[in-house]
């Protein structure tokens, strides 16, 4: 049997760290999980302070980190090309890398730095690895439950609701990211919480790549999603929200490597999913 290959993005703390952990444990000593992060430093010290040092003791995957850093154009189709070199191919990605914003962010100064990870970031792992993933393989967006036509304005749900391309969906981020930054889409109908445009084009991205490959990926085996971790309690978070009865991170992870390991559910392509259950996308007559 080949062995198995996993890369989480953005995996050097947090829900990241913990999908990286998890991973290695259902698999075997003959796999590899990458943990990437966009700081070589913090990479290395994030395997090192891993188990033993990213070879869990007891049997598991291997752990072994790599630099990525989503923002840059090239970096994703970098690291793929040394992937397909190495191993000829993947078998689970989770795209995870983030970055956050708090309650005393301005977003005009933020919004280019924040979609360049969180937006163009996802489209970029997108095109870069859906083309690697072998048979039965997992490609898992990491979003949110605000990542749906619900919470964004009536008016705005066509710039994301029948987008048919991943260049598509650049052009509608890059079209809010110029509102956001030259102070037009305050005001508009854009909502002030840029995570909110963000997730969705997350969303989106994963939804219009589906559109593309549904059929072959389904007769393959394989799963494409996006996938809401909840809540968690996270030093990030409880800038905004009282986190202290929420999941850890390695408890919220348990869902999303449920989604990456059990038999593939036809009805989770191309969506958002939480807790096994799908999201609506929109109301019906956005859909």
């Amino acid at each position: 049997m080949t062995p198995k290959v996993a890369l989480v993005t953005g995996a050097t703390q947090g829900l990241g760290l913990a999908l990286v952990e998890g991973l290695a444990r259902r698999l075997t000593p003959e796999d590899t999980v990458y943990l990437t992060g966009r700081d070589p430093g913090r990479v290395s010290q994030a395997v090192a302070a891993l188990p033993g040092g990213g070879a869990l003791p007891g049997g598991g995957a291997r752990v072994r980190g790599e630099t990525l850093d989503v923002a840059a154009p090239e970096a994703a189709d970098r690291l793929a090309a040394r992937l397909r070199e190495r191993h000829g191919g993947v078998d689970i990605v989770f795209g995870n890398a983030v970055m956050r914003v708090g309650p005393d962010d301005d977003p005009r100064a933020i919004v280019d730095a924040y979609t360049q990870v969180n937006n163009f970031g996802t489209t970029r792992v997108l095109r870069a690895f859906a083309p690697l993933l072998r048979d039965n393989g997992r490609l898992i967006v990491v979003a949110s439950s605000l990542g749906t036509l619900h919470h964004l304005a009536p008016v705005l749900h066509d710039r994301f609701a029948g987008l048919s391309s991943l260049d598509e969906v650049d052009e509608q981020i890059a079209a809010w990211r110029d509102a956001v930054a030259d102070g037009s889409a305050r005001s508009g109908a854009w909502p002030g919480f840029v995570n909110i445009p963000s997730k969705i084009g997350q969303v989106a991205a994963v939804r219009a790549l589906a559109r593309r490959r549904r059929e072959q990926d389904l007769a393959r085996g394989i799963l494409l999603a996006a996938v809401c971790p909840g809540m968690m309690n996270t030093a990030t978070s409880a800038v905004w929200w009282d986190v202290s009865d929420a999941p850890t991170p390695a408890q919220a992870a348990t869902a999303l490597l449920n989604l990456a390991f059990d038999p593939v559910d036809p009805g989770h392509y191309g969506r958002l999913v939480r807790d096994g259950q799908v999201l609506p996308w929109a109301p019906e007559r956005a859909r």
